[in-house]
């Protein structure tokens, strides 16, 4: 049997450390060949940002190094409405931390052409744990009802920055844009 590469008490990678530095003995690793601890109070709000909504970012090119990933929080205070927005070629993936935001899109996929039918808002109401989806460039918004209450959503991107481009309102896509 080897010797165990740890020591207990000493952590899983006692050679890799925290802060990067010059050290003979113990060589840092590159940002692509280890794991990325970002503490909670590590996250950075110098990202693409949309009135009415805080975002952090906490796994990004800036932060680890990413190349194909965007991952972070998003805070909206107590009865405030993002602006209307869409996230580009990202598709965007949201978990529901806490308070029940509310998730608002133009939806025109049952109308059809000339039928005289006004696309509809639609709102989708969640709790803490459920998931939401955003496919890439489709309008929306982030509402926060709740009188007391910030809004706490994770979420995750599939580009490695924040795409964020805020509309000045909402609109369904076209059939060519779907």
């Amino acid at each position: 049997m080897s010797e165990p590469l740890t020591t207990p008490g000493e952590g899983f990678h006692p050679h890799l450390h925290d802060t990067p530095g010059p050290d003979p003995d113990h060589p840092t690793a590159s940002l692509r060949s280890r794991l990325h601890h970002i503490r909670a109070d590590a996250l950075d709000g110098d990202t693409a940002q949309s009135g009415g909504m805080r975002r952090f970012a906490a796994v990004s090119g800036k932060t680890v190094g990413s190349e194909k990933l965007w991952m972070g929080q998003t805070h909206v205070a107590p009865s405030t409405a993002s602006s209307d927005h869409h996230h580009g070629e990202s598709e965007t993936a949201i978990y529901v931390v806490s308070g029940h935001p509310e998730f608002v899109f133009i939806d025109d996929s049952g109308q059809s052409e000339g039928d005289g039918e006004e696309p509809k808002e639609v709102r989708l109401r969640t709790s803490p744990g459920d998931y939401i989806f955003v496919p890439p460039f489709v309008p929306h918004r982030e509402e926060n009802p709740d009188p007391d209450d910030e809004a706490v959503v994770v979420i995750a991107r599939s580009t490695q920055e924040a795409i964020v481009v805020n509309l000045p309102q909402l609109y369904a896509l076209s059939p060519d844009e779907s």
